[in-house]
């Protein structure tokens, strides 16, 4: 966009100088002479100091310099880290006290970001020598009336949509109510955390007196987000959330899941992978500001479309039915699913208590417990051994078999599918352990396991369609013996007691195992596989009567 270095501009400008050529003519048949030279080296002395932004200086030779300045300033400020060249085109003495000229302005913000335009001034000569007429106009058109100037990074709109693994849509952008606490502005914390968390209670039952205070205590001063509220809900509870000292409330655009139903750590990385989509095909532009801050114009800059619509491998309705089965216990829990398929991660779901140490379903680390008997049989295959003869460390090494201690880079997502002690390998090591504490594990990491053992080798998980996680390690599809001997576990293990819960469904497999308190389970069900942790278990079939209760959910009709 170049409004101000249009052709039609540059003509008028042109023509305002030839006329003013003419009366310098007409001046000089009467005895009147001007002095180019001085007064031109002002305007070419001023060019040099504007290239180099050297805005005090160049204030200095104009007319204002306090209010030349200040507009200087926040003009390169505004614009940086844009370059700039200003180059005087023309000039022409008036008379003795007077000369008018014009100058060519070229800006540089990057790589095919220019930006250029054409403008005029006078030079005057004062009691003090010769100055710049100063007005904002006269370094950038339509700066005038204190206005200012801001360089900005721009957004494709419409943002893309993100729909889930059937198209239907999983998140889209809204504005949302960002309610804090101050503590600068609570003269009684108790009353003021307590007051709120009553305000909230209705949409955020799990956000307490207690919880808020404990925020603040370890905020070092610094608000802290209470809640986040849809536009619905905040219209019904601002009344009484503006009556309590210290809350702060601030409206901000987010992109935020379109069934409320759903909420998983995944949108979280759902999120980075819009965003970063959208500065993929961000744009820039320098816009024009009023005193108060109102948009006035954009002169300059581009802004191309927006990226294609991102096909998040969610399944939704799965994603219902975990979240169900999650918060039937007590007890940090959670769930992942994928599709051995295709490596799509269909499903991530965890309750409350899981969600206070974190993203734990993606990044929770644990022993995987009993399940290193899995281990032991691969490494059993390979060494040629029984697999009672097999060590620790030979086990912990079968895990990578299974993805287990692989670092994958998937878009968006902050991940560690576990950690093995052994030496030399690039894997994060832990402690060398006598036992199935060699191998530590995520819930994340396992259902990779499941997966790779359903489809015979260890899928590329991805959490957007298309998108498939990388690895430098070298993945090799299961040898058929060993791919055998893992599955034939998984049905051994449907047959044992603690797998009761689930023989209502058809085709499920699996392997429950216990790691001192803790659950676990792996299993598959067609091209579906998962993994269930439970932290500090009830019963031996915890596990599985979580994954009956997932199920369940997902073939009962839903409202």
């Amino acid at each position: 966009m170049d409004v101000w270095g249009s052709r039609r501009f540059r003509v008028r400008g042109a023509l305002a100088l030839t006329a003013a050529a003419a009366v310098v003519i007409t001046l000089g048949s009467c005895g009147i002479q001007a002095e180019p030279n001085e007064a031109e080296s002002v305007v070419e002395r001023f060019t040099e100091l504007m290239d180099e932004q050297d805005y005090t200086e160049a204030a200095e030779l104009t007319s204002y310099p306090n209010g030349a300045q200040a507009t200087l300033k926040q003009m390169f400020e505004g614009l940086h880290p844009g370059t700039v060249d200003y180059n005087k085109t023309q000039f022409i003495g008036l008379d003795a006290e007077q000369g008018i000229f014009s100058m060519d302005v070229a800006w540089n913000f990057g790589e095919n970001r220019n930006w250029a335009y054409s403008i005029q001034g006078t030079v005057r000569k004062l009691a003090i020598g010769w100055r710049i007429s100063w007005e904002p106009g006269l370094v950038m058109p339509q700066l005038s009336n204190q206005r200012t100037v801001k360089l900005v990074h721009t957004l494709p709109a419409p943002a893309p949509r993100v729909v889930d693994i059937t198209g239907a849509p999983l998140m889209h952008e809204q504005v949302i109510n960002v309610i804090s606490l101050d503590p600068t502005k609570i003269t009684d914390p108790v009353a003021s955390t307590d007051a709120l968390a009553k305000a909230i209670e209705p949409v955020a039952p799990l956000i307490t007196g207690d919880s808020l205070r404990q925020q603040l205590a370890s905020s070092q001063g610094k608000p802290v987000v209470a809640v986040n509220l849809r536009e619905g809900d905040f219209e019904i509870l601002q009344p009484a959330m503006a009556a309590v000292p210290g809350v702060v409330m601030e409206k901000q655009p987010r992109l935020i899941s379109s069934d409320r139903r759903v909420w998983s750590p995944q949108l979280d990385a759902l999120r980075k992978v819009w965003q970063n989509s959208q500065e993929e095909h961000s744009g820039w532009g320098v816009q024009i500001f009023e005193p108060d801050g109102r948009l006035v114009t954009q002169v300059a800059g581009y802004q191309g479309p927006p990226g294609p619509d991102i096909a998040a491998a969610m399944d939704q309705r799965l994603q219902r039915a975990a979240e169900d089965a999650v918060v039937s216990v007590g007890t940090p829990a959670s769930i992942v699913a994928i599709q051995p398929s295709s490596g799509a991660v269909v499903a991530v779901a965890q309750n409350s208590q899981a969600s206070e140490h974190g993203s734990v379903a993606f990044t929770g680390l644990y022993p995987v417990g009993r399940n290193i008997e899995l281990l032991r049989n691969i490494a059993a295959i390979q060494e040629s051994k029984a697999p009672q003869d097999v060590s620790v460390q030979q086990a912990a090494e079968a895990a990578s078999k299974l993805g287990i201690g692989i670092d994958f880079q998937v878009k968006g997502l902050d991940e560690v599918t576990g950690r093995l002690a052994i030496a030399g390998r690039s894997a994060e090591q832990v402690r060398q352990g006598g036992g199935s504490d060699a191998v530590l594990a995520s819930p994340f990491g396992m259902a990779i396991a499941a997966a790779s053992i359903a489809r015979g080798a260890v899928p590329a998980p991805m959490i957007a369609l298309g998108q498939p996680g990388n690895t430098d390690a070298q993945l090799q599809p299961l040898p058929g013996e060993v791919t055998d001997r893992l599955r034939t576990m998984l049905r051994d293990g449907a047959a044992a007691p603690e797998f009761a819960p689930l023989r209502a469904y058809r085709d499920v497999t699996g392997f429950a195992a216990t790691a001192g308190s803790d659950g676990w389970l792996i299993a598959t069900m067609g091209d579906l596989a998962f993994a269930i942790h439970i932290n500090d278990i009830d019963s031996d079939n915890a596990t599985t009567r979580m994954a009956a209760r997932m199920l369940q959910s997902l073939a009962s009709p839903e409202p």
